[in-house]
């Protein structure tokens, strides 16, 4: 080849090349600054976010106002939406060293009374040991099976039995 198509052939090439050369990446937006005065909240009323106030224990916006940990059939491992309640139960007994919890296991009617005596056993030793990883002291946290000998519910269909396959959070002193 001669030079003329030498140096054609090159400026195609390089042509080619910056054509398909990406377009620029675009740059996040800067994120806009905090203001310095955050408003206050001046009613009184705790912060349900506040796992360390007691008078969250009342507020129906707080986590720590639900004390029912529901499990599925023949089961003890703690379902997802249920682990942020032991979170917060476990963020106020990290705060609130003399607090203390008896979390009480439950199952349906369903089984042997000694199955569901286990059974409700390792539904509460599952809550503990969440609490505990999250904080709890293990003399904070007492366990108790009442197996089938409580249920919140008597009629023998499913919407019942779901709600007898539990624990309870008891808060023995806060």
């Amino acid at each position: 080849m001669n030079s003329a198509v030498r140096l054609i052939v090159a400026l195609v090439i390089g042509l080619a090349l910056v054509a398909c050369k990406s377009a620029p990446e675009a740059q996040p937006e800067a994120a806009p600054t905090p203001s310095a005065e955050q408003p206050v909240d001046t009613s009184g009323a705790p912060d349900p976010r506040d796992y360390t106030d007691a008078r969250n224990f009342d507020n129906p916006e707080s986590l720590l106002s639900k004390r029912v940990i529901y499990f599925d059939f023949d089961k003890s491992t703690v379902r997802p939406e249920f682990r942020g309640i032991i979170a917060a139960h476990a963020a106020y007994l990290t705060a609130h060293t003399s607090a203390r919890v008896t979390l009480e296991g439950h199952a349906d009617e369903r089984g042997t009374r000694e199955y569901n005596l286990g059974l409700g056993e390792r539904r509460g030793n599952a809550v503990s040991g969440l609490a505990s990883a999250q904080g709890g002291r293990g003399d904070q946290l007492t366990v108790v099976s009442y197996g089938e000998e409580r249920p919140t519910c008597r009629v023998s269909d499913e919407n019942c039995w779901s709600q007898n396959r539990r624990v309870e959070i008891v808060y023995t002193s806060r």
